[in-house]
């Protein structure tokens, strides 16, 4: 409903239009939101240096007004720059990533400085110099009088008028006349005391008092008087304005000097007119609230809806300093995002290579190649700190990416089946030695098939899996499937569903003692605990092996085990003493750990 003299509210949030967004500015925080082209609503909040912190020097009247000036003029291009890398391309050019790489400078943090620098001199081109060109030209005028500064001053407000008609033509630019609209209207929504939904703000004005546009007038005009007296008093003080012919640089740079002055004197009218409602005072608003209309345009919908989400967060987080900043997932450099991922992955100073692994599987880049400050995407960005966060939360990086690499083949990876592990690599280098394209291989245990896989496609032999899991061999089906291997899957608890003899068998059972499992890092635990226990002593598995492996080999058969950390010697115990094989020994790994275990059966 409508807001009356008795709910109205005063508030020192002001804004500006952004790029797809608003930017809101409170006392205490500030916040910009954009919506992207996917349709969302993107939110970035920072905190500002308190009012009451600040020094008693930038409070002073006048000072106080350069110094929001310089800041408006800084912060809101920052914020224009901002919005564009949410709403701008998502791909970054090849242009871009040289210019990280050899500047060591994020490619939008120089397309931020060089836009601060061009727009201050398109500035000061278009409304002082050329002014001053113009005025130049009635060479009948004194360029000490009044008339000439009435003249320039003139030139100066329609130059302005011209650009601001001017910049109507483009689409872009009248969408961003839409969003100021939407800031005005919000604004104007709270301080009426409404609730801040989309039909209350479609009721306000689009005007506002303390809008930039009418502070940019006022500059126009107080310039006149500031610049004629400023002139004056120099004249007064014997100084020779015309030094070595010069005139005509001497006066734009007297300008440029006294620019501050005049900003500090229209920002303290521009807060005087905002306070008082008198009608005698509309002469002095009326050009200001004028130009706004062309400024200004009615918004639809979703613009309100992103001008009220930037407000209601600037409101959140000068009420409440216990509210954390936050910032939109955009282009950055790869660099930054490792440090952003590390962050995020790193609770207790570890997973540095996890969080390399992130950066690089999301880039499509080595690990090497993370430090060359390659340009990233918002979307990239976004699903590196996506993985990073499930990573935190102790969900396996590989099961989060969903596949990972085994001995050069992709393997598909989910909570059915265990992790290949480089150790487990080791096993198929060994076991390849030997296996040759007339072999047949028995795989048991095969969880994701990544050893089946691997000695199918690296040997030619025919290879049959085995898993008593039908959810773990559905996955090695698909990695087969996906790496194009030949192998015959079987649903079997152990050997109970086989029926012939291979020349090898190989396996990586679950060898962890059931008392460590809780003590396991919290990804492992996530890992199917059929994968992973081995009973008691970790050796239950390798005493299935030890009593029926050699019913399904061939005379001389060899078995290929991987085992845990100093397994080694019970687990060779329990074959050498079965009185079917005629060989145990132990292979270590590139640690020099005994890993790997090799059986051979009986020749008879």
């Amino acid at each position: 409903m409508k807001g009356n003299k008795s709910n109205k509210k005063c508030t020192s949030i002001g804004g500006q239009a952004v790029i797809e967004g608003v930017m809101m500015r409170g006392a205490k925080s500030m916040a910009t939101a954009v919506r992207d082209e996917r349709g969302e609503i993107l939110v970035e909040a920072k905190r500002l240096k308190a009012p009451d912190k600040k020094s008693g020097f930038l409070k002073l009247p006048i000072i106080r007004g350069v110094v929001a000036f310089i800041s408006s003029l800084v912060t809101g291009t920052k914020c224009l720059m901002r919005s564009a890398t949410v709403y701008g391309e998502e791909e970054s050019s090849n242009f871009d990533n040289w210019l990280s790489k050899k500047t060591g400078i994020n490619p939008i943090d120089i397309a931020m400085y060089l836009g601060v620098i061009l727009g201050v001199l398109l500035s000061v081109g278009l409304f002082f110099f050329l002014p001053q060109v113009i005025a130049d030209l009635f060479t009948f005028i004194d360029k000490t009088s009044i008339i000439y500064f009435l003249i320039e001053g003139l030139v100066r407000i329609l130059i302005f008028i011209s650009y601001i008609l001017l910049t109507t033509l483009l689409k872009d630019i009248r969408r961003t006349y839409m969003y100021h609209g939407a800031e005005h209207k919000t604004i104007s929504c709270y301080e009426s005391g409404m609730e801040l939904t989309v039909e209350n703000v479609k009721t306000c004005t689009r005007v506002h008092d303390r809008c930039g546009t009418t502070f940019t007038f006022l500059v126009m005009i107080i310039s006149i008087l500031i610049f004629a007296i400023m002139n004056t008093v120099l004249l007064e003080l014997g100084l020779d304005l015309n030094y070595l012919g010069l005139g005509k640089l001497w006066r734009f740079l007297i300008k440029l000097a006294t620019l501050p002055i005049v900003a500090g004197v229209s920002y303290e009218i521009l807060k005087l007119l905002a306070k008082t409602k008198a009608k005698f005072f509309i002469i002095f608003k009326a050009p200001g609230l004028l130009l706004q209309r062309l400024t200004t345009r009615e918004p639809d919908d979703k613009m309100i809806e992103v001008a009220i989400t930037a407000f209601k967060k600037v409101l959140e987080m000068d009420e409440d300093e216990s509210i954390p900043e936050c910032e939109f997932n955009v282009f950055g450099t790869s660099k930054t995002l490792l440090e952003k991922v590390k962050s995020i992955v790193n609770k207790k100073g570890e997973n540095d290579a996890d969080a390399e692994w992130i950066v690089s599987i999301v880039l499509g880049v080595k690990r090497s190649e993370i430090g060359d400050l390659t340009a990233v995407t918002r979307e990239q960005s976004e699903r590196a700190l996506e993985i990073a966060k499930k990573r935190a939360e102790g969900v396996p990086l590989w099961y989060i990416i969903g596949e990972t690499e085994f001995y050069g083949y992709k393997i598909k990876v989910n909570e059915n089946v265990l992790i290949p592990r480089p150790e487990t690599e080791e096993l198929c280098y060994n076991a390849l030695k030997e296996i040759t394209e007339n072999s047949t291989v028995l795989d048991m245990c095969t969880g994701s098939g990544a050893i089946a896989i691997t000695i199918s496609k690296e040997s030619g032999a025919q290879v049959t899996a085995v898993d008593v899991s039908e959810k773990a061999l559905e996955v090695a089906k698909e990695n087969a499937i996906i790496n194009g291997a030949s192998v015959e899957f079987v649903l079997s608890n152990a050997f109970t569903n086989l029926d012939k003899k291979y020349d090898f068998i190989l396996s990586n059972p679950p060898y962890i003692k059931t008392g460590d499992l809780a003590s396991l890092q919290e990804e492992v635990k996530r890992e199917p605990s059929l994968a992973l226990d081995g009973g008691k002593d970790g050796l239950n598995f390798y005493r299935i092996l030890s009593e029926n492996a050699h019913k399904f080999l061939n005379f001389g058969g060899t078995i290929f085990m991987e085992i845990g950390i100093n397994q080694d010697e019970e687990v060779i115990k329990l074959f050498l003493e079965n009185g079917n094989y005629k060989s145990a020994n132990a292979i270590k790994d590139i640690n020099g750990i005994n890993r790997i275990i090799k059986v051979v059966r009986n020749d008879v």
